[in-house]
Parts: structure tokens; C-alpha cells; sequence
């Protein structure tokens, strides 16, 4: 059995923790398993998103199981906490110490380096992010990585990414083909419209 933790905050990016849910969920579903997903806060109130949707956690840092995976999402509130909520950061390096995979995603990784854990390790972010990620302390900045894996870490680009980095740690728990087979089930196969000129179907 795997548990999960999600980590949100007020100006969290959605997607950056609602496409991992899905494949954590959907993998649970595909395996019968009983994996349990829990949204994470500072208090039970609800959350107000990024892009305004309200998220209501399921526990508190100080009343939550055990974590087998910690997720970290970015957006704006993702650069507050990292500089003014240092509660959220010492959760995040303790949480993190002891489960056996933690994630960032998008600008979450500036979460990982205050929590003190991205020293010495490879690491990626949102493209708009990366430059000034680099001007930190003890990492090193992969460009053009959808997803970067090093050691028990790992760290994705903007928003969307996230389901890849999501996808990829299934495999890693749970084998290949499984984590090929939840990719079918929620049907992500990205062909984005508008890469070249095209004709409108």
C-alpha cells in the first residue's frame, strides 16, 4: 500500500496537484490496491487556489498519516511560503526526510531548496522559473526536462509536467507497463493544437 500526500496552500497551482492525483488514483483503481491520496494544509479551511478554485484538505502538517510520497506544487503561493512560511518549509523538510519519494512540481521546487532538500542534486522548474532558480545555492538546473529524477527526488517543469513526473514514479513503484496502461486510461496522449500551422478539424 502507498500513501500520499499532497501539499496545498492558498495561490497553489490546480493542476500542478490535480493531474497527480488523478494518475495516483487512477493507479490505485487499475491495481485494486488500497493506495490512499490525501490533500495536505496548514488547516482544515478551505484553500483558495491559483486560478480561484477552493480545495478543501483532508488533514493538517501536525494530523496526517504516515507519507510513503510527498507532493509539492508551485504557483504564486508556492514563492510566499518559500519565503515567509516557515512552518510549511520545516514540514516539507521533516515530511520529506522520511518518505521514500518526494515531487515538486513547477516552482515547488523553490519549496524543496528552502526545506533544504535540493542541495547537491539535480533539479528542473517552469522555463520561466529556471533562470532564477540557477542563482541558488548547491543545485544544478537540467533545461528542457520535462521531469528530472535524482536519487529519491524528483522535480518537473511547469503545470502539466506534473502528470509525467506522476506517471513516471507509478513505474518506478509499480512496473512499466502499469504506469503505460494508467496512461491510457486517462487517456493522456498530449497532441496540443497550434505547434504548426494546421488545418481547424
Amino acid at each position: 500500500m502507498t500513501t500520499y500526500g499532497l501539499l496545498i496552500f492558498d495561490e497553489a497551482e490546480e493542476l500542478d496537484f490535480v493531474g497527480p492525483w488523478e494518475v495516483f488514483t487512477m493507479s490505485a483503481k487499475v491495481r485494486g490496491a488500497d493506495d490512499s491520496a490525501y490533500l495536505i494544509a496548514e488547516r482544515l479551511d478551505p484553500v483558495r487556489c491559483g486560478q480561484g478554485m477552493r480545495v478543501l484538505p483532508d488533514h493538517t502538517l501536525d494530523d496526517h498519516p504516515p507519507l510513503d510520497v510527498l507532493l509539492v506544487p508551485g504557483g504564486r503561493g508556492a514563492r510566499e511560503a518559500q519565503r515567509h512560511n516557515a512552518t510549511v518549509t520545516d514540514w516539507i523538510a521533516k515530511t520529506g526526510a522520511r518518505a521514500a519519494w518526494t515531487i515538486a512540481v513547477c516552482t515547488g521546487t523553490y519549496l524543496l531548496h528552502a526545506a533544504g532538500l535540493t542541495h547537491g542534486r539535480r533539479v528542473t522548474t517552469h522555463w520561466a522559473a529556471e533562470d532564477d532558480l540557477a542563482t541558488l545555492a548547491d543545485l544544478t538546473v537540467v533545461r528542457d526536462a520535462r521531469y528530472v529524477v535524482d536519487g529519491n527526488l524528483v522535480t518537473s517543469q511547469g503545470v502539466s509536467a506534473g502528470i509525467d513526473s506522476a506517471l513516471w514514479l507509478i513505474g518506478a513503484l509499480h512496473g512499466r507497463e502499469h504506469a503505460r496502461h494508467v496512461r491510457r486510461v486517462i487517456q493522456y496522449e498530449p497532441a496540443p493544437p497550434y505547434l504548426a500551422d494546421e488545418p481547424l478539424v
